[in-house]
């Protein structure tokens, strides 16, 4: 379940040192994960996992069994899988990269963008070319932002993921910015992902509000793909 109330910052940081405690406790005990060379840490409820993992199946698990830990909003990672580094963009990026090594696309150029672009305009990025999409504060600023979630789709490989942050609609901060033009909930993650006969589809791998900001972390699913069943979607969505 996510929470409505945003802790303060003292106690977030014990939280997250909680966190980064049961997932090595996981990472050590569980039969599922047990031998994989992955780290975690925490900042702010999110987990950024590190290390190298055979093959996609092995990263899926691990995400998910982080992501069950209560307290987690977002899953991150720059796992390599099976030696490769994974391939990330950052859309909106401005002059900050959620990792370094992240290819920053934005409209102005800057010391962070590795490619001048209008997000109104699609991502200049071939079919299936991405492991993650990051949209960081981003969505927010877009009146048709469902194109872009599209488009994320349509340049993830099969089970990539998007990365959403978006200010939580009863947060002062998503009236503050004049700028912004939607409010997002966690259950604006269910709207997307529920779309009606739609041709890209997401499963929430996790979904979450803090008391400021909504997180969600999408899996891009394929034509075949089973969609997401009623109990795992009950964790995140009335």
């Amino acid at each position: 379940m996510h929470s409505t109330e945003t802790p303060s910052p003292a106690r977030q940081r014990r939280y997250d040192t909680w966190l980064a405690a049961a997932a090595a406790d996981l990472l050590a005990h569980d039969g599922r994960l047990r031998g994989l060379a992955v780290q975690v840490r925490f900042d702010g409820g999110v987990a950024h996992l590190t290390g190298d993992v055979d093959d996609g199946d092995e990263l899926r698990r691990v995400r998910e069994a982080i992501g069950r830990l209560a307290g987690v909003h977002a899953v991150w990672d720059r796992v390599r899988v099976d030696g490769r580094a994974p391939v990330i963009i950052d859309i909106g990026c401005g002059d900050t990269l959620q990792y370094p090594g992240n290819i920053g696309f934005d409209q102005r150029a800057g010391a962070s963008v590795a490619a001048v672009a209008d997000l109104a305009d699609g991502l200049p990025v071939a079919d299936g070319a991405v492991d993650q999409i990051f949209a960081v504060h981003v969505l927010e600023h877009l009146t048709d932002y469902l194109r872009i979630v599209d488009e994320c789709h349509r340049a993830l490989r099969p089970a990539g993921v998007l990365h959403v942050l978006s200010p939580w609609w009863r947060h002062v901060n998503a009236v503050a910015d004049p700028t912004h033009v939607r409010f997002f909930d966690v259950q604006t993650v269910k709207g997307i992902c529920a779309r009606p006969a739609a041709a890209r589809r997401w499963h929430p791998q996790h979904a979450s509000c803090d008391g400021a900001t909504v997180f969600a972390d999408l899996v891009a699913l394929g034509p075949s793909d089973p969609g997401s069943d009623a109990e795992h979607l009950a964790r995140f969505f009335d």
